[in-house]
């Protein structure tokens, strides 16, 4: 993992500019994933311990349209990014959505609520990787895990059943088999998500 395709000083920059303000940034999901990789990074998905509110003071420019939800977005050098607060999860009340969400400052308290292990990898402005769940070593055997019980985390949000396909087939990983023996008992669980949602997916699924 030595090929870094990414404009890495759009993470610098704004790193150094929460960090000016007391605040920290870390790459996540998506972006982490690819990065290590070696893959293009199409999606620049970072996390932070600001809130939106405290985020104002000093990027009063981003949209904050879904900050009620922890995420804001702001471009830098005619790139889109994502920033979101680290947060908790209450339960899940109709296959999509947490009842309540609440912000956090600990990292161990926001990965518990992601979906896998690959996505759940943290790197700071150091390029030091916190890896609460053990994802680097599930890069490296080319394994898909859900993070947790996968019974819990598909039945929370049974997109997750196609996302973990959508990932199989664009990494050419294997999904773990506890995680596909769980994606197979809940696959009818799919039949409750909004069709669009479903659309959506696939749409993902066929650009990979």
């Amino acid at each position: 993992m030595t090929l870094f395709i990414m404009n890495k000083e759009i993470f610098l920059k704004l790193a150094k500019l929460f960090n000016s303000n007391g605040y920290r940034l870390y790459m996540i999901g998506g972006t982490t994933r690819d990065f290590l990789l070696g893959l293009e990074v199409l999606d620049y998905d970072f996390v932070t311990d600001a809130t939106p509110d405290e985020m104002k003071v000093f990027l009063p420019e981003a949209n904050y349209h879904f900050a009620r939800f922890g995420t804001i977005r702001i471009k830098v050098d005619d790139v889109h990014v994502d920033i979101t607060t680290l947060r908790k999860e209450g339960k899940y009340v109709d296959y999509r959505h947490p009842k309540e969400i609440s912000f956090t400052k600990d990292i161990n308290e926001d990965y518990v609520r992601r979906d896998f292990t690959i996505n759940a990898i943290y790197i700071d402005e150091n390029y030091k990787v916190i890896d609460p769940s053990n994802g680097v070593k599930d890069l490296n055997d080319k394994i898909i895990r859900f993070i947790g019980d996968p019974e819990t985390r598909i039945k929370e949000d049974p997109l997750r059943i196609l996302r973990a396909e959508r990932f199989e087939a664009k990494l050419n990983f294997k999904i773990e088999d506890s995680s596909y023996a769980a994606m197979k008992k809940y696959r009818y669980l799919l039949d409750k998500i909004n069709p669009d949602k479903i659309n959506e997916e696939m749409r993902k699924f066929s650009k990979k």
